[in-house]
């Protein structure tokens, strides 16, 4: 945990609120993917942003957490969007989307702290609500690039449930998406339920 004079000050017993800067890096699984298209290759993304910390009890070491941040998702696929809607083409290549969201992490946390101890472990769990400022869609084929920017298919809101378990900085983080990532979108006559999963490390600095 990265620390400044503000927690020298404190002696043990004093109240304290655990405001935070966060970094995630995670690798991004494409769940519930229509019959036949799976992920297409390697998918990432990286958030950053603020944590307001708001404590329930004196030692601190139980809170809510309310945040705003930045998001970016990149996504190999392989659906081939339009405008309006998705079609199949097996010459597709290259079929990526990139995502910009702002997030707003609401948290529920608990950890081993208190108002001198710089390193601690932590359980922080609750929901994320993330709003799309933009969305691209590119693929290629016969050597064409074909690009799709912010289609209407596209579910601007979304939420999921999050989870970060550690010790200090370093901590593990869970994302799954409860909401899909289309709005009636279809595919062959099936309906395009995909939601976002994403696995990776969280680093939280004081």
């Amino acid at each position: 945990m990265i620390s400044f004079s503000q927690k020298d000050s404190l002696q043990l017993g004093d109240s304290y609120w655990e405001d935070q800067l966060y970094l995630n890096i995670t690798y991004n699984i494409l769940d519930k993917q229509p019959t036949g298209f799976g992920n297409g290759g390697f998918s990432y993304g990286f958030s950053a942003g603020y944590i307001k910390d708001i404590p329930f009890n004196r030692r601190g070491n139980f809170s809510t957490g309310i945040g705003i941040g930045y998001n970016y998702d990149s996504f190999s696929h392989n659906l081939t969007p339009n405008n309006v809607d998705f079609t199949s083409n097996p010459d597709a290549i290259s079929s990526q989307i990139g995502l910009h969201n702002l997030e707003f992490p609401i948290q529920i946390r608990w950890r081993t702290s208190d108002a001198v101890t710089y390193s601690f472990w932590r359980i922080y769990t609750g929901v994320k609500l993330s709003y799309n400022l933009s969305n691209n869609f590119t693929y290629t084929i016969d050597n064409e690039k074909f690009s799709f920017t912010n289609i209407d298919k596209y579910n601007n809101f979304q939420t999921g449930l999050e989870l970060s378990v550690g010790y200090g900085a370093f901590n593990l983080y869970v994302y799954y998406g409860l909401t899909p990532m289309y709005k009636d979108a279809y595919i062959d006559n099936e309906k395009i339920d995909t939601t976002i999963t994403k696995f990776g490390l969280i680093f939280f600095l004081l």
